[in-house]
């Protein structure tokens, strides 16, 4: 079905320009609620509220997630200011995440700082992702290789777990269930003792899933995940803590079948040195492990990356300087014969962040050396004008690369040894305005990309990748209501042959509205996205689509709610991308799920 995304493009954008009308008889000067401009750490490694940022930044908060309560985190994600989705069909299929028109390994993901990703694809495995493991989530968009390395090209997006912030035992239940026989269970305690805080959760989640081909078998999917967060501050100040996050299950896929581990863990400790410097050293690891059986035989793909971060903060009135050295090594067993089995990468990096009111500049520069690829500098500058008390200007310029994958340069059949690195230039302008009820923002960006790995068989090099685009995002907060929306305007051009960017939608509408009523709460969201081309040469055509996910909430007792949930409400035939041999992967039609829950 081709979707009408213009018209409806065009009043989304006329229903946001009239948004701050609307609403501007309710603003004053009082400061905006933490909701509306929340503190970000992902953007700068320091907090920052989202119009000191200097950032195209989108924050999901703990009430959205647990008013939506997203099946998946890409159900979550998807159309978000700069944000798409392509999956394999639903429930625990591969899954990819574009920010900025960027690809899914171009991108990093982060789990309370901790990176994870597979050495061999390059992306994470964002499908076996649990969301009630999580409370938080960050998006940051625009490269940040000068903070993280290799990969930040569009962004980075990070989940929080809970830290336990309540005084005593937190406990949380939650059951339910619903179409295609599935079946959620979690529960979890947390709480804070003194100077201790502390979060251990659980959650089981499993259905028979839906055909993913037309005509097809049900392709069930299940994921048991367990989270166990400790950290203790102490009188000194100093602080030290631990956290492991296990994901373990099985899943069936077009052509066979895999059982699955996706884990982080880390350990961290933080000095206090003088007043105005503070250290900090994390010791992490990360698994994605998949033992498959399919159309091609036995395969086992385990990949482990390890890494120890250093991190010091000096302070000097309103300035801050971070600067810090990192080690990471990458290791990979597997059944395939990949040339190189490790790789280590050693960096070195700084950050400057300048508060010259109504000026701020934050400039980072960072050095990588990999045994690989070799060595890579990349870096930032970014500069902030306060025009008045609520409305900031703000320009960035930051480079970034992304270093090819084991299985781009060995995997037998298309891996090439010869590829280089992606490397990247992006330029952003944006402006923020931030009101007590309500705030907007909107950026333009331009990003360039040198070397963009791409084939369907033996992968090569493109020399150059453009990618322009135009984001423009609202929310408001009023009485009882609760609304959000985001439209976004992606050009990834491939500038030797003119065409777009494979897998890639061009205009994209997002539009959250929620509304409490008393112990009640109703509210849905609809997301809509225009078409998108499977193949490089943009022949194989794939239909735009709308989305609507409706929901509805019960405060029946205290601490005692119901929610339930309609996903696809409309039930649209919708697919994001297609199987090599041209069949298109589905994702599930309407679907009801409903669920009962204990605790805050």
């Amino acid at each position: 079905m081709s979707y009408r995304f213009h018209s409806t493009a065009t009043l989304a954008a006329f229903a946001m320009a009239a948004l701050p009308m609307a609403v501007q008889a309710q603003s004053s000067a009082q400061p905006a609620a933490n909701t509306l401009n929340p503190v970000v750490v992902t953007a700068a490694l320091a907090p920052r509220t989202a119009n000191e940022s200097l950032s195209s930044v989108t924050v999901l908060d703990e009430a959205t997630l647990r008013r939506q309560d997203p099946v998946s985190i890409t159900d979550l994600l998807r159309g978000q200011p700069g944000v798409d989705v392509s999956t394999n069909g639903s429930f625990g299929k591969n899954s990819s995440v574009f920010i900025r028109g960027s690809g899914s390994g171009q991108n990093v993901l982060l789990i309370d700082g901790i990176r994870l990703r597979s050495a061999t694809s390059g992306g994470a495995a964002w499908q076996h992702l649990e969301p009630r493991m999580f409370d938080r989530a960050e998006i940051v968009r625009g490269p940040r290789g000068s903070l993280y390395g290799a990969d930040a090209i569009g962004g980075v997006i990070q989940l929080f777990t809970p830290q336990g912030e309540e005084e005593g035992p937190q406990p949380r239940i939650s059951v339910g269930g619903g179409s295609f026989n599935t079946q959620r269970l979690s529960a979890g305690i947390s709480g804070k003792e003194g100077g201790t805080r502390y979060s251990f959760s659980t959650s089981h989640f499993t259905t028979d899933g839906q055909p993913i081909r037309r005509d097809g078998d049900d392709k069930g999917y299940d994921n048991t995940t367990a989270l166990a967060r400790v950290s203790h501050t102490f009188e000194s100040g100093a602080e030290a803590g631990v956290l492991a996050l296990r994901a373990r299950g099985h899943n069936e896929y077009d052509g066979g079948e895999n059982d699955f581990v996706q884990q982080v863990a880390g350990v961290y400790g933080e000095l206090p040195i003088t007043d105005n410097w503070r250290s900090r050293l994390t010791l992490s690891e990360s698994r994605d492990e998949s033992d498959n059986i399919d159309n091609f035989g036995d395969s086992v793909f385990n990949t482990k990356v390890s890494t120890a971060r250093w991190e010091n903060t000096l302070t000097a009135g309103a300035h801050e300087l971070i600067a810090g050295a990192e080690y990471s090594e990458d290791r990979v067993n597997s059944t395939t014969a990949y040339d190189e089995t490790s790789r280590s990468n050693a960096a070195v990096f700084t950050q400057a962040l300048l508060d010259f009111a109504p000026f701020t500049v934050q400039a980072s520069l960072r050095f990588d050396d990999n045994e690989a690829y070799g060595e890579e500098v990349t870096g930032s500058v970014g500069v902030g004008y306060d025009l008045d008390g609520h409305h900031t200007l703000r320009a960035n310029y930051g480079t970034a690369f992304n270093a090819p994958t084991y299985n781009q340069l060995y995997f037998p059949g298309f891996g090439n040894p010869d590829l280089e690195s992606e490397t990247s230039q992006s330029i952003e302008v944006g402006v923020r305005g931030q009101y007590g009820h309500w705030f907007w923002d909107a950026a333009l960006y331009q990003t360039d990309i040198d070397n963009l790995i791409a084939g369907q068989g033996l992968l090569f090099n493109v020399p150059e990748t453009r990618i322009r685009g135009a984001e423009l995002a609202a929310g408001v907060e009023l009485d009882d209501w609760t609304l959000a929306a985001a439209l976004t305007y992606t050009d990834p051009e491939n500038r030797l042959t003119g065409k777009r960017l494979q897998n890639r939608a061009s205009q994209s509408l997002r539009l959250d509205v929620d509304r409490e009523l008393g112990d009640w709460s109703v509210g849905g969201s609809w997301i809509a996205q225009n078409h998108r081309y499977r193949d490089a040469q943009n022949q194989d055509r794939l239909s735009g689509y709308g989305l609507v996910n409706l929901r509805a909430g019960w405060q029946f007792a205290p601490l005692w709610s119901a929610r339930v949930t309609l996903e696809n409400a409309l039930d649209q035939d919708y697919i994001t991308t297609r199987s090599f041999d041209g069949a298109d992967y589905i994702n599930a039609g309407r679907a009801g799920f409903l669920s009962v829950h204990f605790g805050q």
